[in-house]
């Protein structure tokens, strides 16, 4: 099977500083205790198995806040040494926090490096605490809203990743900023999974960001969610995103090494092929390689 995976994380301990994994714990998402190890490309190849790599997209790992361009530089390098023979990561979605008032000096730093397509800032706010990534609403404050105008000045799209909550604010968003391509990570982290009301936020929020020409969806994470997860248990979730997206603005991706505490990296890509098994051979591309390319410019 040929994959372009367009989610996926690098780290290297001993040279650089991530804080999540210098304490690391459990939470809803896994123990990261299993994560406190170096994870470069040549562990992905590993991993990778009978499952062909064409071209990665590194997302921003929650390194260093203070030197967000410092993983994109270490990034970079990696890319440009083509260690194992490839040159991952393709493209590099880097962090920036847009609330600072060094949003565009931080931008212009990522814009250095070749392979910088994109930026994420984690906006996972829930009512229930446990769920929280952050403190504070993003969506909500002024100064994060304005220096997201600043992407589309560079070209930069922005990897969105929130609850189904957050989903009308982020549609919003997208309308105010037709010119940015906005790329819904983890198929919308549908984390309320225990009511008709949870699926229906999940169901509808999915839909209104769809009708948004410039929202794409990426389909990964979901073992973050159902740790003993099964070709059926997943079928659901990537039937209903790609039912609301459509083939043509839909991907697949592996969310390693994160999803690797739950499965490995062949079943999960062989179990995405088992789900959309029916599709025509143009549209299994387009999920499997095509859009990915295209969305990131790989």
């Amino acid at each position: 099977m040929r994959v372009v995976d367009s989610h996926v994380h690098f780290w290297d301990l001993s040279a650089h500083h991530y804080p999540w994994l210098a304490n690391p714990g459990k939470s809803f998402v896994g123990d990261a205790r299993d994560l406190k190890h170096d994870y470069l490309p040549t562990d992905l190849i590993e991993d990778a198995a009978d499952i062909e790599l064409l071209k990665v997209v590194h997302v921003e790992a929650n390194y260093d806040p203070a030197n967000p361009v410092g993983e994109t530089r270490w990034l970079q390098s990696l890319a440009d040494t083509r260690r194992g023979g490839r040159d991952f990561p393709n493209a590099i979605v880097a962090a920036a926090d847009l609330s600072q008032s060094n949003a565009q000096a931080v931008l212009e730093g990522h814009m250095a490096y070749a392979n910088t397509r994109g930026i994420r800032q984690i906006l996972n706010r829930h009512s229930d605490s446990l769920y929280n990534y952050v403190q504070q609403d993003y969506l909500q404050d002024g100064v994060w809203r304005r220096n997201f105008g600043l992407l589309a000045r560079y070209g930069l799209s922005f990897d969105l990743q929130l609850y189904p909550s957050q989903m009308a604010d982020a549609a919003a968003l997208a309308r105010e900023h037709p010119d940015t391509l906005l790329i819904l990570n983890h198929a919308g982290m549908f984390v309320d999974r225990d009511s008709v009301e949870g699926y229906r936020a999940w169901r509808d929020g999915l839909r209104l960001l769809a009708s948004c020409e410039n929202v794409v969806v990426k389909i990964s994470g979901l073992a973050m969610f159902d740790h003993g997860w099964t070709v059926e248990s997943l079928r659901p979730y990537v039937l209903e995103t790609i039912d609301a997206f459509g083939v043509e603005r839909a991907m697949f991706a592996s969310n390693f090494p994160v999803d690797r505490l739950f499965g490995t990296y062949s079943a999960l890509w062989h179990a995405y092929a088992a789900i959309v098994a029916g599709a025509s051979a143009e549209e299994r591309d387009a999920l499997f390689r095509a859009n990915a390319q295209r969305c990131y410019r790989i």
